[in-house]
């Protein structure tokens, strides 16, 4: 049961690593748009104009690593909880006088699991919001 929760686990570490990068990515991006081009995008176009697409670039990313991030932990998620019930099934297969003594540690290692998908998922939506839109 413990691997389980240790797979759902990395898929929330793993997401929380993947997001800052995009992120980062973006941010590197805009840095650099605005060093390179600015000069010229200014008086091309004006200032307002180079703006919003580095905006719009920034909120690209944002949503990008927010989706990365729900996939992965959604991922790590349903691979512990299939994992976790086949573990219990072959347990209550093999000995089905133990059905009820297995069953309230499965069901609580499922809701640990679920609940680091469901951090994952607050952790999206931050994202989104703070660099989304």
């Amino acid at each position: 049961m413990r691997i389980m929760v240790r797979v759902g686990g990395l898929a929330l570490v793993a997401s929380l690593m993947l997001s800052p990068v995009f992120v980062a990515v973006a941010q590197a991006r805009q840095a650099a748009e605005e060093g390179a081009g600015a000069g010229a995008q200014v008086a091309a176009e004006g200032h307002g104009a180079a703006a919003s697409a580095q905006e719009t670039s920034r909120k690209k990313w944002g949503f990008v690593a927010a989706a990365l991030c729900i996939a992965v932990a959604a991922f790590g998620g349903a691979l512990g909880q299939g994992r976790a019930a086949v573990a219990a099934l072959e347990g209550i297969a093999r000995n089905p006088g133990a059905a009820d003594k297995m069953f309230a540690p499965m069901i609580l290692g499922l809701a640990l699991i679920e609940s680091l998908v469901i951090y994952a998922l607050v952790i999206s939506i931050i994202i989104v919001f703070n660099f989304g839109g």
